[in-house]
């Protein structure tokens, strides 16, 4: 399968059409796939959220602006799919719960579609693991939680590096782990300046 018809296939995707049809959003399906063949960064996240889904463009929000800075790239280079590609873990905005939180992405997408498209993209340089949900799936001996997972990150180099979600949202667990300023986001910086030259 080619790029473009996997990309094309995963764009007319219904497969949870009925799960999201339940949730507090009742939205129909919008699947975000943002991948090129010869990209050497993978960006894996969770799943987009409310702003993308709308959008139809991934990190087109707040989160977007604090992960491109922590990367030290401009927008022009994070959306070129020719030498970055975004793959969270489900493609479409799984919705809200009654309590108004994100549900957890549905492992239907990652099980249908993950493999083809990493097969697709062939040799990645660097893999950057945003949250529990892509840290599970990708690292065999990641540890419980995002914080201990994101606090050995020296143990995943060269090829990854575990983050947590650039939210505004955990802008009190950056401040409580200032290390992950300090040490890892230059190592972050220079990874990607090096995959990308």
């Amino acid at each position: 399968m080619q790029t473009d018809d996997i990309r094309r296939r995963i764009k007319a995707c219904r497969l949870c059409a009925d799960r999201f049809r339940q949730t507090e959003t009742a939205h129909a399906p919008r699947p975000v796939a943002w991948f090129g063949g010869t990209a050497r960064i993978l960006i894996a996240g969770q799943a987009p959220g409310l702003r993308v889904h709308e959008s139809g463009k991934p990190f087109t929000d707040r989160s977007g602006d604090r992960l491109r800075e922590w990367m030290g790239v401009d927008a022009e280079t994070f959306y070129d799919t020719s030498r970055i590609a975004i793959l969270p873990m489900a493609f479409c905005f799984p919705g809200y719960n009654a309590a108004g939180s994100d549900l957890p992405p549905p492992k239907l997408c990652a099980t249908t579609w993950r493999d083809a498209v990493l097969e697709q993209l062939g040799i990645i340089d660097l893999k950057l693991l945003i949250g529990g949900y892509a840290q599970s799936w990708h690292l065999d001996d990641a540890p419980n939680g995002v914080t201990e997972t994101v606090r050995r990150w020296h143990d995943f180099l060269p090829g990854a590096l575990p983050l947590p979600h650039p939210s505004w949202r955990n802008t009190g667990w950056l401040k409580k782990n200032p290390w992950f300023e300090d040490e890892l986001l230059p190592v972050l910086r220079a990874r990607v300046a090096e995959a990308l030259a």
